[in-house]
C-alpha cells in the first residue's frame, strides 16, 4: 500500500512540477483582518464582508468549492462535486443567473485565528493530519502544498463564503452559502472532513462586527450528524442557542459536546418522514419563540435522505425540501434574518435535491 500512495504522490508531484508552492493560492496569506476590534472606535469592516450589488441575489458560491483531487476524493464518500452542481442546477433553473451570485473570498490565516488555536492551524500544514480528519489516508503520501492547493484551498473560500453569508443575511434577511456546514470542526480539533469551523466563525464575526444588532444567535442544525463542532465552541456562551436534530445511533456521539445542545432531538436509525417533519413542527418555533434570536445559522445537510448510508435515515426528497421550508418558514414569518449553509449529503443526487429545494423556497415567497 505505501509503495502505492508513493507512486500517487510522485505522478502527482510530477503533474505539478514547477508549480510554486509559496504562491497565494497555496498557502493562507496573513493580511489583517481589519482594524483591532478593542481599537478606539469602531471597527473598520473585516475584509471579508464584501459589498454586493443591489441586483445581486445573497447566494454565495465560487468555482474554487469544488475539489478535485485526481480521483481520491472518491475515496471518501463526500460527494466533492455537490457544491458545483447545486449552482448548475440554479442556474439552469432560472431562480439565478451568473451574474447575480456572490464570489466569497478565501479566508486567511490571520482571520482563521481569530476563532482557531495556532497549535490546530498549525498542525494542517501536515499531510497527515489532513488525511486524518478527511478519512482518506493516501492524502498523507502527498506533498502538503498540494494538499493544501487541492483540498484546503477550496474549504478556505467555502469558510470565507458562511462568514460573509451571516453579513448578507442581516442585510438582506436571508442567505444561502451553497457550501459550508463543517460542524465536526471545533476551534482546536477537525474530524469528519470538516477542516474549519465556519460556522462558529461566522458567528464570533457577527458578535464582533454587528454587535447592536446581533446579540443572540441560533444555530439550527438539521444535518444526520450531530454538530460536536460548534456545540464545544459555544459550551458556556448563552448568546448562542443550539437546536440540533440528528441520528443518535451514528458518528460522532460526542458525549462532552453534547453539554452544549440547548434543545437535543435523538432521532433513531431508519426514521422517516411521518416521524421527522411533526418534531420539526413542534420544536421550531418553539425554540425560537423562547430564545428570540437575532439571527439563525441553518445547518442544511442533505445526509438525512433515503440511502445515505452515512446518515443512515430513510427522509424522502419530498420530506428534506418540506424540512427546509418549515425552517425558513418559521424564520421568515418571525422576521428573523436567516443563513443555510449545505453541510453533508453523500448522494450524487443530493445536488439536485438542495438545488429543487431552494426553488420551491423562492416559489413559496421565502427568498425575498
Amino acid at each position: 500500500i505505501q509503495k502505492t500512495y508513493s507512486i500517487i504522490s510522485t505522478l502527482i508531484y510530477t503533474r505539478f512540477h514547477g508549480m510554486s508552492s509559496t504562491t497565494e493560492n497555496n498557502i493562507i496569506t496573513t493580511e489583517p483582518v481589519s482594524k483591532p476590534i478593542d481599537a478606539t472606535g469602531p471597527p473598520s469592516p473585516p475584509r471579508l464582508y464584501l459589498d454586493i450589488k443591489p441586483e445581486q441575489l445573497p447566494i454565495i458560491y465560487s468555482s474554487a468549492y469544488d475539489i478535485s483531487f485526481f480521483g481520491l476524493e472518491k475515496l471518501h464518500p463526500f460527494d466533492t462535486q455537490k457544491w458545483g452542481n447545486i449552482y448548475k442546477f440554479l442556474i439552469e433553473s432560472g431562480l439565478l443567473a451568473k451574474t447575480q451570485s456572490v464570489q466569497p473570498l478565501q479566508i486567511n490565516e490571520a482571520e482563521l485565528l481569530t476563532h482557531h488555536t495556532r497549535e490546530y492551524i498549525d498542525s494542517l500544514s501536515t499531510s497527515l493530519s489532513v488525511a486524518a480528519i478527511a478519512e482518506i489516508p493516501p492524502i498523507a503520501a502527498l506533498p502538503n502544498f498540494l494538499v493544501q492547493k487541492i483540498l484546503l484551498v477550496p474549504i478556505r473560500y467555502q469558510t470565507g463564503g458562511t462568514i460573509l453569508g451571516g453579513k448578507l443575511a442581516m442585510e438582506r434577511g436571508w442567505a444561502i452559502n451553497i457550501g459550508g456546514g463543517f460542524h465536526h470542526c471545533s476551534k482546536n480539533r477537525g474530524g469528519g472532513f470538516c477542516f474549519y469551523a465556519d460556522i462558529s466563525l461566522c458567528i464570533h464575526y457577527l458578535f464582533d462586527y454587528m454587535p447592536e444588532r446581533v446579540r443572540k444567535v441560533m444555530i439550527i442544525d438539521l444535518d444526520a450528524h450531530q454538530g460536536n463542532g460548534h456545540e464545544l465552541d459555544f459550551l458556556e456562551d448563552e448568546r448562542v442557542f443550539v437546536l440540533d436534530v440528528y441520528n443518535r445511533g451514528i458518528y460522532p456521539a460526542d458525549r462532552e459536546a453534547k453539554a452544549g445542545i440547548d434543545l437535543k432531538v435523538e432521532i433513531v436509525p431508519r426514521t422517516t418522514d411521518v416521524a421527522y417533519l411533526p418534531l420539526l413542527r413542534l420544536h421550531i418555533p418553539q425554540a425560537l419563540d423562547s430564545f428570540k434570536p437575532d439571527m439563525v445559522l441553518y445547518n442544511a445537510g442533505t445526509d438525512i435522505l433515503v440511502n445515505d448510508r452515512l446518515g443512515a435515515l430513510d427522509i424522502t426528497r419530498e420530506g428534506v425540501i418540506t424540512r427546509d421550508e418549515i425552517t425558513w418558514e418559521e424564520c421568515r414569518s418571525r422576521n428573523i434574518p436567516i443563513l443555510m449553509v449545505t453541510s453533508g449529503g453523500y448522494q450524487a443526487v443530493t445536488g439536485r435535491i438542495v438545488a429543487d429545494s431552494i426553488v420551491n423556497l423562492q416559489n413559496k415567497g421565502l427568498l425575498k
